[in-house]
C-alpha cells in the first residue's frame, strides 16, 4: 500500500489523537471540547485562519498552499460527534462518559483529517486553497446543513466537497464508492392511533388501537411490496410501538408508532410518503380509530458527482490499488448530502475490517485504516491543485 512516508511516521501520534477523541465523546452541537482540541492541534501545526461557531459549533480551517494560481478551492470534510450509546468494547481507551461513545467512528474521521491537516501546513505542496471542515451534530443533528446555511461554501469559495466513512466488514485501508446515490434519504414518523379504550373483557364496548397499530404495522409493509417498482429501494421500519396502558386486563385509548422511511430518489420518496398518509389513515379507520401523523423529512439522499466520484476513486486507487467503483447504495443516511447538494464532490468510504458494526457498543475505529485515509485526503489536495 503506497502510503506517504509522513503518515507512517506520525501513524503512533494520529492514532493517540484517535483515542483521545474517543475517551471523551460529545453529543450533537455540544461538541466543544472536542472542537478545542482540533483547534489546538491546527494551531500546532501553524494554521491561524481558523474560524469556529460556524453551523453553531462547526470550525472551519484554511490551509494556502504554496502558490495559488489556480484560484481553486478545495474542501474535506470530517464529523465530530459521538452517539447516545453505552460503550461494552472494554478497551482502555474506552469512552469516560457514561452513556456516550464514538460508536460510528467520527473519532476517526476527524483524526485522519487532522493528521492530513498536519502533512499539508507542513509541504503546502499544492497550488490552491484547502478547507477544513470539522462538522457536529451528523448524528441526527443536520450540522451540516446547519454549516451549509451558515455560509460555509461561499463565505470560503468552497468548489468542490469531499469526504469520508469507515465500513465495517470491508479490508481495512480500502475504498470502495459508487457514482450517484450513495446513501439514503433518512424520513422519521410518529402516529398516535386514537381507539377508545375499554376493559380487555369487553373489546365490544371499544375500539381497540392495539388491534388497529398492529394491522396498521404490517399494512405499510405493501409500500414496498405492491408500490414502489421492484428494482427501487425503500425501507420502512416500525421502530417503535407504545401503548398508553401496561395493564393485562385494559385495552388502551392509544397507540404511538415511530419510525424510519429511507429512500433513494425523490420520486419514491414522494410515493411513500404519500402512500404512508393513505395507508395508515384508511387502515386505521377500518377499526375504528384515528390516525394522527407526523411526518418528517430528514437528511436527503447523498449523492456522489459523476467527475467527482471518479477523481476520488483514481486518489484511491493510488493509495490502495483495487478500488471498489460499484459499491451497492446503502440505506443508512448521511447529513453530507446537504453539502454534496451545495457543490459538486463525492464521499468515500474506507474498510474498518473485521470490526463489530456501525451504532454497536462494541465497535470501534480499526487505527490501522488510519494511514490510508489520511494519504487520501493529501493526494486529492495535491492532485487537484498540482503546483507548477
Amino acid at each position: 500500500m503506497p502510503i506517504k512516508n509522513r503518515f507512517a511516521e506520525t501513524h503512533a501520534e494520529i492514532t493517540a489523537w484517535r483515542r483521545h477523541l474517543h475517551e471523551n465523546p460529545e453529543l450533537l452541537f455540544d461538541v466543544h471540547e472536542t472542537v478545542k482540541f482540533v483547534e489546538e492541534k491546527l494551531r500546532s501545526f501553524g494554521i491561524t485562519d481558523i474560524t469556529t461557531g460556524i453551523g453553531r459549533t462547526g470550525l472551519v480551517a484554511v490551509i494556502e498552499g504554496r502558490t495559488n494560481t489556480s484560484g481553486r478551492t478545495l474542501g474535506l470534510r470530517a464529523d465530530m460527534d459521538a452517539l447516545p450509546i453505552t460503550e461494552a468494547t472494554g478497551l482502555d481507551y474506552a469512552s469516560k462518559v457514561p452513556g456516550k461513545m464514538h460508536a460510528c467512528g467520527h473519532d476517526g474521521h476527524t483524526a485522519m483529517l487532522l493528521g492530513a491537516a498536519q502533512y499539508l501546513a507542513e509541504t503546502r505542496n499544492f497550488d490552491g486553497r484547502c478547507v477544513l471542515i470539522f462538522q457536529p451534530a451528523e448524528e441526527g443533528g443536520g450540522g451540516g446543513n446547519e454549516m451549509v446555511k451558515d455560509g460555509l461554501m461561499d463565505r470560503w469559495g468552497v468548489q468542490e466537497v469531499y469526504g469520508m466513512h469507515n465500513m465495517p466488514f470491508f479490508p481495512a485501508g480500502e475504498f470502495a464508492i459508487r457514482h450517484g446515490a450513495l446513501l439514503a434519504a433518512a424520513d422519521e414518523f410518529e402516529v398516535i392511533i386514537e381507539g377508545r379504550g375499554s376493559h380487555a373483557a369487553a373489546p365490544h364496548n371499544g375500539a381497540d388501537s392495539n388491534l388497529a397499530a398492529a394491522h396498521v404495522v404490517v399494512a405499510l409493509q405493501s409500500i414496498a411490496s405492491r408500490n414502489v417498482d421492484p428494482v427501487k429501494q425503500v425501507v420502512v421500519s416500525v421502530t417503535t410501538v407504545q401503548s398508553d396502558t401496561d395493564s393485562h386486563n385494559i385495552l388502551p385509548q392509544s397507540v404511538r408508532l415511530r419510525g424510519t422511511v429511507r429512500t433513494l430518489d425523490e420520486e419514491v420518496r414522494n410515493l411513500a410518503e404519500a402512500r404512508f398518509h393513505e395507508v395508515v389513515t384508511h387502515t386505521a379507520a377500518a377499526y375504528q380509530c384515528k390516525a394522527g401523523i407526523t411526518y418528517t423529512r430528514g437528511y436527503p439522499v447523498t449523492v456522489n458527482h459523476p467527475d467527482q466520484t471518479d477523481f476520488a476513486a483514481d486518489m484511491a486507487d493510488k493509495v490502495a490499488p483495487g478500488v471498489l467503483r460499484d459499491l451497492p447504495p446503502v440505506m443508512a443516511g448521511e447529513d453530507f448530502s446537504y453539502m454534496l447538494n451545495a457543490r459538486p464532490g463525492a464521499y468515500m468510504m474506507i474498510g474498518n475490517g473485521d470490526s463489530a458494526s456501525l451504532h454497536h457498543p462494541e465497535y470501534d475505529f480499526n487505527d490501522e485504516a488510519i494511514p490510508a485515509g489520511c494519504t487520501w485526503f493529501a493526494e486529492l489536495v495535491e492532485t487537484r491543485m498540482p503546483v507548477g
